[in-house]
């Protein structure tokens, strides 16, 4: 299998560049086998994606990656764990912004990790109008100076409160946020401000639920959108240019995958990991029912020229701007 290409986040934080990404397992994808996930995170691991994005409310995640580390810890030894990366997100819904109601939190996801402290703890924060997101971003920063989080980072904040929170002189360094050949509204002001503030950005989004790939190419506009990505990607590509137009995509990124002996998956994963400021991109893993693992590394044994960015400009041109009908980055989530 092709070598995995890995980015320095920090001097003291490499990750793979292809993130596992565990909102498949929250539920509205189909049952999740505990024993078959695990088993699979071992072939992940082993196989070098050794860098796993989840959430606090991303159903058992954070419980199965604790199991997990200790089944890892148990067969290869304590050292083994420093091979793992474990990204989770608080997503705090109602209360006052207390530094024990964060650190509650914060201990919360530590004990179902099975960790002393978070590698990367991503904040989340729907509704802008309550600005006690700057409080719990400065409790975390303190939780950070001791030791509870290693490093602190931002979940689709747009670029004006990501500008307020940098500002008010509060350190993360990314930010995730959706971005594919579809939705590509990080290009428009956030990529630039990461460039000027040093911070990057992790992408999820990048395959629009599986839609952008070989299965969907020549699909029937009436799909079953039987999960809850395919629902999710269906409504941006509605409000993108619509289905007819995907299938045009589709068709331009199979004739570049073909020049490159690559899969239309890589292709849009691969556009994505070229963009500015993107450290890596999160591709959703359904554990224990499929996996693309061997056809995913191939994204890493090419790259794209400029006859194959020209090739997408008339897509671009026939397609709407997201940037101005949905906004910012994560604005469709906010309240």
């Amino acid at each position: 299998m092709t070598e995995l290409e890995r980015f320095q986040l920090t001097p003291d934080l490499s990750i793979c560049r292809v993130l596992n990404g565990l909102w498949q397992v929250s539920g509205g994808h189909g049952p999740i086998d505990p024993d078959h996930a695990i088993a699979a995170m071992f072939d992940y691991q082993e196989a070098g994606f050794t860098t796993w994005d989840l959430a606090d409310h991303y159903g058992p995640a954070e419980d199965l990656i604790g199991e997990f580390r200790l089944e890892w810890e148990d067969q290869k030894g304590k050292a083994a764990l420093e091979q793992l990366q474990c990204f989770t997100k608080w997503f705090p819904t109602s209360g006052k912004m207390t530094r024990e109601l964060v650190e509650n939190n914060i201990n919360v996801s530590c004990d179902r990790l099975g960790m002393d402290y978070l590698d990367l703890l991503q904040f989340h924060w729907a509704d802008y109008q309550n600005q006690d997101y700057l409080e719990a971003l400065y409790h975390l920063s303190e939780l950070q100076k001791i030791g509870k989080i290693k490093h602190l980072a931002l979940t689709n904040f747009d670029t004006e409160h990501l500008k307020i929170i940098t500002e008010a002189g509060i350190k993360v360094i990314s930010n995730q946020v959706q971005c594919s050949l579809i939705d590509r509204r990080p290009l428009f002001k956030m990529a630039k401000y990461c460039q000027e503030q040093d911070i990057k950005l992790l992408a999820y989004g990048t395959l629009a639920g599986g839609l952008l790939t070989d299965k969907y190419l020549g699909y029937s506009a009436s799909l079953r959108l039987n999960n809850a990505s395919l629902r999710k990607y269906h409504n941006i590509v509605q409000a993108w240019g619509g289905w007819p137009l995907l299938q045009q995509l589709l068709g331009i990124l199979r004739k570049i995958a073909d020049k490159h002996q690559a899969s239309i998956a890589n292709i849009a994963l691969r556009y994505v990991l070229e963009q500015p400021m993107v450290a890596g991109a999160i591709v959703g893993t359904r554990l224990g029912i499929t996996e693309h693992r061997e056809d995913t590394a191939k994204v890493f044994s090419f790259s794209l020229d400029e006859e194959d960015y020209q090739a997408l400009e008339p897509i671009w041109k026939k397609s709407r701007n997201l940037y101005q009908s949905i906004g910012d980055c994560g604005d469709e989530y906010r309240r």
